[in-house]
């Protein structure tokens, strides 16, 4: 897709760093000036760009299927995350869960983020990042972290992860805009895909970073990826009907290592218009946590 006058002066114009490996484990640069086609879809930097202290921008790479003036769920989630695990850190600690509530649709464009401490503590500590707009709460992410054990017990359900297939998809939402946070994430589906009704297995990765030159964390991939849940395991055909989530959580019992994430996603509804999208996630050793979030399911 062609980019317009106003894509091209949005932030991020530069050039695209993708998360992928080359010979000898370094990282590959891939120079794609924005503006250029790739894939045939516009290609940002980053979703996020850096406006001062606790200041973001938005980029298109934000935008969900559902407007074009909203963004996906992941890329806040993923952002009020970082924040989190900024706010005065303990390398004694983990981030073992986050709960996002999103007030209302988050716009593409500035962001503000607040962090507290609501719970201090030394074996847990519980914390709150509130991200605005227009000096209005747009999302609000709370998050455990729990001290961190050098030996601790292990118990698994010793489930391995189906192999990373060899070609990717290219996203598809019927009725829907994918050349945002959809088109900026690589899909590799075991089964199923976005427009196919009922579950579905998909690898997936980031192909920016969340801000630029930044490493993202593995609780902001996890976040980032796994509000995807609900769309690659549509139940409902969304030229139809809207089941949009209103929070998320992701709890994780270890960090996933490496770029990849799985997502084993479910969701069912019962009549009530309310929903229920559930994701296992694991990476390429095994489970790793959880995704779940609560759906507004309603005729469009």
């Amino acid at each position: 897709m062609a980019a317009t006058a106003a894509d091209q002066a949005q932030p991020g114009a530069g050039w695209l760093h993708l998360p992928r490996r080359g010979q000898g484990g370094k990282r590959r640069r891939y120079a794609s000036a924005v503006g250029v086609p790739v894939t045939s879809r516009f290609v940002h930097a980053s979703f996020f760009e850096s406006a001062g202290p606790c200041c973001f921008i938005a980029t298109g790479a934000t935008v969900g299927p559902w407007s074009a003036d909203a963004q996906h769920g992941g890329p806040p989630s993923a952002l009020a995350a970082r924040e989190l695990e900024r706010h005065e850190p303990d390398e004694n600690m983990r981030l073992a869960r986050v709960t996002v509530d999103i007030l209302r649709p988050v716009p593409v464009g500035p962001l503000s983020a607040s962090t507290r401490t609501l719970r201090p503590g030394k074996r847990v500590a519980l914390l709150e990042t509130v991200l605005e707009s227009n000096e209005q709460p747009v999302l609000v992410a709370r998050g455990w972290r729990i001290t961190k054990l050098a030996d601790g017990p292990v118990v698994t359900r010793a489930a391995t992860a189906p192999e990373i297939p060899a070609a990717a998809k290219a996203p598809r939402f019927p009725g829907g805009n994918v050349d945002g946070y959809l088109s900026h994430t690589e899909w590799r589906f075991e089964t199923g895909n976005f427009d196919e009704p009922g579950p579905c297995k998909t690898w997936a990765r980031p192909r920016i970073p969340l801000l630029p030159g930044e490493e993202i964390s593995p609780m902001s991939r996890s976040l980032l990826l796994a509000d995807s849940g609900n769309g690659v395991s549509m139940a409902l055909d969304p030229r139809i009907y809207i089941f949009i989530n209103v929070d998320l959580t992701v709890v994780l019992h270890r960090d996933p290592a490496g770029e990849w994430l799985l997502l084993d996603a479910v969701t069912t509804m019962d009549g009530t218009g309310t929903g229920l999208a559930e994701s296992t996630l694991s990476d390429t050793a095994g489970e790793v946590g959880v995704g779940v979030q609560t759906l507004l399911v309603s005729p469009r």
